[in-house]
């Protein structure tokens, strides 16, 4: 009988503890699954809550209550949340519009008005004071939806249809739309689930690329408006899971390229945009290792390639009629400490230098070779290529940031080096950039290496003193650079005496692809020691200390934040997760989930020994210890495909169940959205506020 009481409360605990609404968390079930992998058992006590079809009620009921417990542990800052809200979109124009782009005959634009959420999307014909054409509307195409999100937005070479895609789940399925521009009217066909669509010259026929389960695109199809899409032509079906593909059509509006390429090999496929129904031709084909990409120019294409061990790549020409390797010759010699980058309009190539951290932009004549490096007026910067539709003009447009300035577009005149502001983020109130100051320092890693820090904060702010709150941000996987922004909403961190650090570890790709190289893959540890080292270096130089460091990570960055909470949990006060991949073991052992096996090349393949025990030492979930754990905040969207939520969930269980001590832990699942978070510009920064909430309450800070 005490047997059968003891079952008998234990399933009413397990009941109850998904459906509680007081202010003790909720306790994730136990159901042990075991599997057995190089021999070794793995237990996983959570493994239940991982629902792919996302419907399952027992999932759902857990999800509820771990945001019910979130929303009643954080309801005492609602008041603060709505400040900080307030504050924050109170500095947004709400009325801004880009600056046009002109193409042919028509200048296109995009808006937003007050109170609404979404972009409009205009243009005008022959002059920028002519009356305006509204072609798209978001807000009309977003009503009554929870989420909605465009990612593709293509007009027709005659300016008279629209190609769009639209998603509303926040899955990033994304259904392909065609607008009547003229009439206004929907077309009939709609095509699920697409990648990206290129229009060919004849102003009827299409390029688009299907996905599949995985949301991997792997198909290219051929549409001709007016037909049945089923009856599409499939001209490409790239069957090796590790590739993506797509098409684009380049600025010369010559040729269609159908591109694929996994994270460390390319292959490109050519044709003529004016023979919509002739056979794309192969440029080089794949040689495992060997990145390139091409972007045409008159009788030739310019080449950005790493072959002959140009890690950084360097750039090369081959003839049209011949693109293939064996015709290749050197434009651009490749320089080890310079990653490069480039844009082709007829007269001059711009070149992206990435020299020691610093994007450096050079201004190359392509018929007298004569070149010059534009000037930026700040050290710590980031700078990057604009909407540049045009080939035949001496215009190229810019868009120039760094922590203190604001957003800012330029044209360039090519000719003559003049930079011409177009437009800079007006922020309302009474922000200057001459309030803050930015600087770099370099922390030493494990290694020797110096790992470069980016700083900002009020000058007013005495550095040299250990009780400023400091948040140290991070990413460091895929090459991606995590180069210093401007932040609007960063704002209301550093008016409250914060200090924002963002650490360039490596795995990313601020320092080339060498520092990508040395933080993926068999040296995926690096990233994690070298954001402890720059944790300490702010420590050891007076810019923090433990009780005053908050860090936060998101997608990948999240993996980052959780490894390094493993290892030093005493070292941070505060932890915020943002859609963290926490769960890479068992992700990686799922070829069915999104990118699994294309991040092979990231992350490496547990089917593989060497490869499963190093991820399994530094895999956030599988090292969870019976310790004390900072406060911590994990985000996390429902619908997202990239990270999907039973990784946080997961996560946020096991913590909950290994941890001693009585630190918040905070799991907050957003159910109508995937891994961007919310898709409206105001909703966004309610998420802002909840972040910001959750840290200034810790610290004590409510106003």
């Amino acid at each position: 009988m005490r047997q059968f009481l003891k079952i008998s409360l234990l399933i009413i605990v397990l009941i109850t503890s998904c459906s509680n609404t007081n202010h003790e968390p909720p306790v994730a079930k136990v159901i042990p699954q075991k599997s057995i992998q190089h021999g070794i058992e793995l237990i996983d006590n959570y493994h239940w809550l991982k629902d792919k079809s996302r419907t399952n009620k027992e999932v759902l009921n857990y999800i509820e209550a771990e945001n019910k417990y979130t929303e009643n542990m954080m309801k005492h800052t609602s008041k603060f949340q709505k400040k900080i809200y307030d504050e924050i979109i109170g500095r947004i124009k709400k009325d801004e519009q880009s600056v046009p782009v002109k193409i042919d005959d028509y200048y296109y634009y995009s808006r937003n008005v007050i109170d609404k959420q979404y972009r409009i999307y205009c243009r005008k014909k022959e002059s920028p004071e002519a009356s305006e054409e509204i072609y798209l509307d978001v807000n009309e195409l977003a009503k009554n939806k929870k989420y909605c999100s465009i990612y593709d937005v293509k007009i027709s070479p005659d300016h008279k249809l629209l190609a769009y895609t639209l998603d509303t789940s926040g899955a990033e399925k994304y259904t392909l739309y065609i607008k009547d521009l003229e009439t206004g009217k929907i077309l009939a066909e709609t095509i699920s689930p697409v990648g990206d669509v290129t229009w060919a010259n004849d102003n009827k026929t299409i390029f688009y690329t299907l996905e599949d389960k995985t949301g991997r695109s792997y198909k290219v199809f051929r549409h001709v408006l007016g037909n049945d899409y089923q009856n599409d032509e499939l001209l490409y079906h790239e069957k090796d899971e590790k590739f993506y593909t797509w098409t684009y059509k380049t600025r010369s509006r010559k040729f269609i390229i159908l591109g694929t390429d996994s994270k460390t090999t390319s292959e490109y496929r050519i044709l003529n945009a004016d023979e919509p129904f002739g056979k794309f031709s192969l440029v080089q084909k794949r040689i495992p290792g060997h990145e390139y990409s091409l972007q045409h120019h008159s009788d030739k294409f310019y080449i950005r390639t790493n072959a002959d061990n140009a890690k950084n790549f360097k750039i090369m020409t081959s003839p049209v009629a011949t693109p293939s390797q064996d015709y290749w010759k050197d434009f651009l010699p490749y320089r080890d400490s310079v990653y490069v980058s480039y844009s082709v309009f007829k007269d001059y190539m711009i070149v992206y230098e990435l020299l020691n951290g610093t994007e450096k932009m050079r201004v190359i004549n392509l018929h007298t070779s004569d070149d010059f490096y534009v000037e930026f007026p700040e050290e710590i910067y980031t700078v990057y290529g604009g909407w540049n539709p045009e080939f035949d003009t001496n215009f190229y447009r810019f868009e120039y940031e760094s922590m203190i300035t604001p957003y800012s577009i330029f044209d360039l005149n090519m000719k003559t080096g003049e930079k011409i502001l177009r437009k800079q983020q007006q922020i309302l109130g009474d922000f200057s950039s001459e309030d803050y100051k930015s600087e770099r320092i370099y922390a030493k890693a494990h290694d020797g290496k110096s790992i470069p820090i980016s700083l900002v904060y009020k000058k007013e702010l005495y550095r040299d003193n250990k009780t400023n709150l400091l948040l140290l941000d991070a990413y460091g996987s895929y090459g991606d650079a995590y180069d210093p922004y401007f932040s609007i909403s960063r704002l209301s961190l550093l008016n409250r005496g914060f200090i924002y650090a963002n650490a360039h570890v490596r795995g990313g790709g601020e320092l080339g692809k060498n520092w990508h190289e040395q933080g993926c893959m068999l040296n995926k540890k690096n990233t994690f020691m070298d954001f402890i080292s720059c944790a300490e270096c702010l420590i050891e130089n007076c810019y923090t200390e433990q009780e005053k460091l908050v860090i936060e990570g998101g997608s990948a960055g999240g993996l980052l934040v959780g490894a390094v909470t493993n290892l030093r949990p005493e070292l941070f006060k505060v932890v915020i997760a943002d859609v963290p991949f926490v769960d890479v073991l068992n992700s990686m052992f799922d070829p069915s989930l999104s990118a699994t096996i294309s991040e092979y090349e990231e992350w490496g393949n547990p089917n593989d020994r060497i490869y499963f025990d190093y991820i399994r030492s530094y895999c956030p979930y599988q090292n969870i210890q019976p310790q004390d754990y900072p406060h911590i905040l994990v985000l996390a969207g429902f619908n997202d495909h990239r990270v999907n939520y039973w990784e946080p969930a997961k996560w946020t269980a096991k913590l909950r169940a290994k941890k001693t001590d009585d630190n918040l832990l905070l799991l907050k699942i957003d159910m109508s959205s995937g891994h961007g978070g919310a898709s409206g510009r105001f909703d966004y920064y309610k998420e802002i506020a909840f972040k910001y909430a959750f840290v200034f309450d810790i610290f004590g800070i409510n106003m």
